[in-house]
């Protein structure tokens, strides 16, 4: 499972016209803090990826405190959280000029693991906003820094720090 988190001050998702999740009050929000997750899962990948990333996602300190410094979690700040079902992000690419997903999990359990995850964050306390699994989205963002962090389950699960 890969998940790569952006640091934003607003962001939506749009399906078919409609905006259907938003942190902050959306793109240029000066006061907002928040995180917008692409989320993609990979064939092979288990609940303990996706508890293990939300856990990771909730904790991580890349907010500043008042000294400037990356001291502060989303958690700590009070922000939320956009999370967006992207299976992109598990595409061969070594290969040809064309992308292939074929290590990206089958629709129901990407789906299933991507519903997971998010529980898992609400579960930890923090405001949730999602896109719609399988649908084409738009996301508009404003990141914040910018900060922008790959964070890969397997890597971390199998080999702990």
């Amino acid at each position: 499972m890969k998940a790569v988190l952006q640091r934003v001050l607003g962001a939506s998702v749009t399906v078919d016209g409609a905006v259907i999740g938003k942190v902050g009050n959306g793109p240029g929000d000066a006061e907002g803090k928040g995180l917008v997750v692409l989320l993609g899962v990979e064939e092979g990948d288990l609940d303990k990826d996706s508890v293990f990333l939300a856990q990771k996602t909730a904790d991580l300190r890349i907010f500043s405190d008042n000294d400037g410094k990356m001291n502060l979690s989303i958690s700590d700040v009070g922000g939320s959280v956009l999370v967006i079902s992207q299976f992109t992000l598990i595409a061969d690419w070594r290969k040809g000029r064309r992308p292939g997903f074929s290590r990206a999990a089958a629709p129901k359990e990407g789906e299933r693991l991507y519903e997971h995850y998010v529980q898992q964050l609400r579960a930890s306390g923090l405001h949730v906003e999602t896109g719609s699994f399988g649908a084409h989205m738009e996301v508009a963002l404003v990141n914040d820094g910018p900060v922008t962090l790959l964070l890969e389950s397997r890597l971390a699960v199998e080999s702990p720090v």
